[in-house]
């Protein structure tokens, strides 16, 4: 029987995305995500919150690349991977194990999530489907700016003429 490895993130980055060479030629970029659950003490009432930190590696030159150019420290990102563990020494020679999330070539996802940055004006459509793009299901607050008349321009509320047929080309 088959098996299945995969973890799906939506988080936000600790760190800046960090890229080394590999003695093969290939690049890896690696990041660490947090991902947090809120809940409410049943005993005290107060809000309680926890915070999980997630070691991501990215072997995908595309993806890697994204990842370096556009993430930074605080970044949205939502990612699809596997869970690997691997041995190593470190440095003062001790044995030590460590578990990350991995995107290699042809398996894995990246998507930036929200809109730009200030500092993002290079960022735009195209690019193999890398590109950010607004979450299908916007949260509640945000609802109501994106649809109905008032808002700006959506998928969900066409600007300019009410009648579409006019405006298609073929």
């Amino acid at each position: 029987m088959a098996g299945v490895n995969k973890v799906i993130l939506l988080g936000r980055l600790g760190r800046d995305p960090e890229a080394r060479s590999m003695p093969s030629g290939g690049k890896v970029v690696s990041f660490s995500v947090a991902t947090s659950e809120t809940w409410n003490d049943k005993a005290s009432g107060e809000r309680k919150e926890r915070t999980q930190w997630h070691k991501v590696v990215i072997f995908n030159e595309a993806l890697g690349g994204i990842a370096e150019r556009f993430l930074k420290k605080g970044s949205e990102v939502y990612l699809e991977g596997a869970l690997e563990s691997r041995k190593f020494t470190d440095k003062d020679g001790a044995e030590r194990e460590t578990t990350e999330v991995v995107l290699r070539q042809y398996r894995g996802e990246l998507t930036l999530v929200g809109g730009r940055a200030s500092g993002d004006s290079e960022m735009g459509g195209g690019g193999g489907g890398y590109a950010p793009r607004e979450r299908a299901a916007a949260p509640a607050s945000r609802a109501p700016a994106q649809r109905g008349g008032g808002g700006a321009p959506s998928w969900d509320s066409p600007s300019g003429h009410g009648d579409l047929d006019d405006d298609i080309p073929f």
